[in-house]
């Protein structure tokens, strides 16, 4: 091979051409808004997860104390609000009320990215207790109930590791006590628990997985009598599951996908077997993602799907004026949650170009009044509206996604960030919230943003969502593609300006799109990602029997399937990646170890490939420490401007 030999004319053309792309570059960048710093957008957010008390009187939410988040308590149109918590290392990011009002329970978060003890917090005396003082033990809050005010049911792997049982636990002395003990099929899931408790405050129904990765519904008459099995549903329908019981402990609504591409509201009487269809999606093209109960009737009142945006559909004719007024105040995505009486409904809403806000909403007078936003401090800015787009996969599929354009340039030709949700089987969604800052982050940059709800991605039907299965690197991946080629078609995307970017499973599509289509991207950003398949499967805790199962299913089995996984491997295709790489991992990493990028970084520099590796030695799964977050975004919008020519801050 001879090296090429430019004449003069032709360097000068080229070095022309270089001056001018950098000239209108630089011009177009002067129109966009001033940048947002990164602290604000990845510091510690100024308020989250606020929660109204039981009785209606208080809020209690997570801000930041001496940099570390700890809940905050406020009494409602007042500002009292006081820390009542202490944490000084990881902080605090999950909590709930307990009935009395008076005591909050709390996770703090785990170095790893798991959760394992519970805390409370007593207001009126200022006491805080560590309620599962037991080494090496997951515990995880069942459910409270308003006639119980002072107790607790928790599940507990005290007896068994693997198998967790419900205790009784008493906040007044911290005793617990034995309370239902697993009959050895219910598994748990992290934050998925499969204990139901009936209006007696009785566990009577579980949520459990069956051999085939599949789920079943257990039921027992009363704590004395055997369990029963009761619904089995398929691999296919591993969306559904019982909600809870009805208000008469006669029947149980359940998220129901039987007979049906799309989950839907049935309400099942227990003794009869008899099913109603409640609630479904008119036009059956997407699952019911949530729902409003009553806490003290325990009535459904209204159930939300998400679709390119969220909306409510109304079950009880009550509440019907209150949303039509709730409306009227914002224009963003409602999020409702309420205090015992359901006389106070504490009101999110989230939009594309602000912080999330919240309000406290009466029904008595149906008036609303403003609280607080999420981040103060970002209101000054200007972020950038979203877009819902819809396109066809190259097999048929129709695909949903979002598409994000810098505010004060033309979209055309633009350098682009292909941003990949994490799961695989979540989704990505319409809105700014603490989740997503990172769209605005990277338009406020001067990038278009892509997101691509692939196969494999929930809320959209049964069928879409098992078209993922056995896709990593395949079909999953060919949906990303589809949506890259559609921006380029579309003139928003300059095909030699793309990176591809996400953590975990979005990780993991980073490195296939580097080594699977080296020609399509310019660089990648990996994060907490998956390199080796084959590992990744081995490394799941055998107590995470139901995870493994969906595994099996839905990726490949590890002991059968070697080669297959292989094939989908980014870290067998080291050889074929050309593009420079910024990869990012938690030491502590549970979830996705570091060994996943550990194995890749050594492979790519033993080849002489371009590759960044940040390792936080006391990180888990995700970057929890506000330092840590910065280090990596600044490395990464360093990498970025470097490879795509956006802006960076310093």
């Amino acid at each position: 091979m001879y090296p090429l030999k430019l004449s003069s004319g032709l360097l000068q053309v080229l070095f022309s051409a270089m001056i001018l792309t950098i000239t209108v570059s630089l011009q177009a960048f002067a129109q966009l808004p001033k940048l947002i710093p990164r602290k604000i957008l990845f510091g510690n957010p100024e308020i989250i997860n606020p929660k109204i008390s039981p009785d209606g009187t208080r809020l209690a939410y997570c801000a930041p104390r001496d940099k570390v988040m700890n809940i905050r308590v406020r009494t409602i149109g007042k500002k009292d609000d006081k820390a009542v918590t202490q944490e000084k290392k990881r902080g605090i990011t999950w909590f709930i009320w307990a009935e009395d009002s008076n005591r909050i329970i709390y996770n703090p978060d785990s170095e790893s990215g798991e959760s394992f003890l519970l805390y409370s917090v007593d207001l009126k005396r200022k006491i805080t207790r560590n309620l599962t003082p037991y080494d090496g033990v997951n515990a995880l809050v069942v459910a409270t109930d308003p006639e119980f005010p002072d107790q607790l049911l928790v599940s507990l792997n005290l007896r068994d590791r693997i198998l967790s049982d419900v205790y009784r636990l008493d906040l007044n002395t911290g005793e617990l006590k034995m309370d239902t003990e697993n009959p050895g099929t219910v598994k748990e899931w992290w934050g998925w628990v499969g204990w139901l408790t009936d209006p007696a405050f009785e566990v009577r129904g579980a949520n459990a997985v069956t051999a085939n990765g599949g789920r079943k519904l257990l039921l027992r008459d009363n704590t004395k009598s055997r369990w029963r099995l009761l619904i089995t549903w398929g691999p296919e329908d591993n969306e559904s599951y019982a909600i809870g019981f009805t208000p008469d402990g006669k029947g149980l609504y359940l998220a129901d996908s039987r007979n049906s591409d799309t989950r839907r509201l049935v309400r099942l009487d227990i003794a009869t077997g008899e099913e109603k269809v409640l609630v479904a999606d008119p036009e059956y093209d997407y699952d019911i993602s949530g729902w409003l109960i009553h806490p003290q009737t325990r009535e459904v009142q209204a159930v939300s799907y998400n679709k390119e945006r969220s909306y409510w559909q109304v079950i009880d004719p009550s509440i019907e004026e209150d949303l039509a007024v709730i409306k009227s105040i914002h224009d963003g995505d409602v999020e409702i949650s309420q205090d015992r009486a359901g006389r106070n409904w504490l009101i999110a809403f989230t939009a594309d170009n602000c912080p999330k806000s919240y309000y406290i909403y009466n029904r008595e007078t149906r008036k609303a009044a403003f609280l607080f936003t999420e981040q103060h401090s970002l209101e000054r800015y200007t972020l950038a509206p979203t877009k819902p787009i819809i396109l066809k996969s190259r097999d048929g599929l129709t695909l949903h996604g979002y598409l994000t354009l810098p505010v004060g340039i033309e979209p055309r030709n633009l350098p682009m960030v292909l941003l990949v949700h994490g799961g695989p089987w979540n989704r990505d969604s319409w809105g700014f919230n603490r989740w997503n800052q990172e769209v605005q982050w990277l338009a406020n940059r001067g990038y278009a943003v892509l997101q691509i709800n692939f196969r494999g991605s929930r809320g959209f039907g049964k069928k879409f969502f098992n078209a993922g299965n056995r896709e990593w690197g395949g079909k999953m991946q060919d949906d990303l593609l589809d949506g890259v080629n559609w921006a380029i078609n579309e003139h928003i995307a300059d095909p030699r300006r793309i990176a591809i970017y996400g953590t975990s499973y979005g990780g993991y599509a980073a490195l296939a799109g580097a080594a699977f289509t080296p020609d399509v991207f310019a660089c990648a950003i990996a994060r907490s990602g998956i390199s080796n398949l084959i590992t990744r499967i081995k490394s799941i805790s055998p107590d995470l029997e139901l995870l493994q199962k969906i595994y099996y299913k839905r990726v490949g089995n590890p002991d059968t399937e070697t080669e297959f996984l292989k094939s989908r491997s980014p870290l067998f295709k080291v050889d074929r990646i050309k593009i420079p790489l910024l990869i990012a991992h938690g030491a502590k990493d549970q979830v996705d170890r570091k060994e996943e990028s550990d194995l890749i970084v050594e492979a790519l520099r033993a080849s002489g490939k371009p590759v960044e590796y940040l390792l936080f030695p006391d990180e888990g799964h995700g970057l929890a420490r506000p330092e840590n977050r910065l280090k990596f975004y600044k490395t990464a919008e360093a990498f970025l401007a470097k490879y795509l020519g956006g802006r960076k801050g310093k």
